[in-house]
């Protein structure tokens, strides 16, 4: 149905991708850290997915970027990857993370520890889902993806 280098493969890997590691991660984040009770976590989680699925392929390109912007100044270096891949997921995700939040009723506290939070544990989500990202677009079997 979709060739390999189909736009519609594309975007359905990384929607795929956002959806199910934003869901997970945030889940986690909302409630053990920021400490959101299970129905507002759940209610963020439930809103999440609409509004990762209107920016999963946006995200995707816009992380695209960023990797190929730092493999042109470092080519082969694994660190400044994993950095680009931090960098896009945090200046991305955050304003979006935010505005989930306040749209559940969190309270300015609880939107600012759990964007920071996450701004901080990006550290390691930005480029664990990076991975979890090209894992999931070779599920896809997208070719030619950066």
């Amino acid at each position: 149905m979709f060739s390999p280098a189909s736009r519609l493969r594309s975007a359905a890997a990384d929607t795929f991708a956002l959806v199910v590691y934003c869901f997970v991660a945030g889940m986690a984040i909302e409630i053990l850290i920021s400490g959101m009770s299970f129905s507002q976590s759940l209610s963020s989680r439930l809103l999440s997915i609409p509004v990762n699925i209107l920016i999963a392929w946006p995200y995707g390109r816009y992380r695209d970027f960023f990797i190929t912007t730092a493999r042109r100044f470092a080519h082969g270096r694994f660190l400044l990857r994993n950095l680009a891949d931090l960098l896009a997921y945090v200046s991305f995700q955050s304003p979006v993370y935010a505005a989930i939040l306040w749209s559940v009723g969190a309270d300015g506290q609880q939107i600012i520890a759990a964007v920071a939070s996450n701004a901080v544990v990006s550290m390691a989500m930005g480029v664990v889902y990076g991975y979890f990202l090209e894992y999931c677009r070779r599920l896809f079997r997208i070719v030619g993806y950066v």
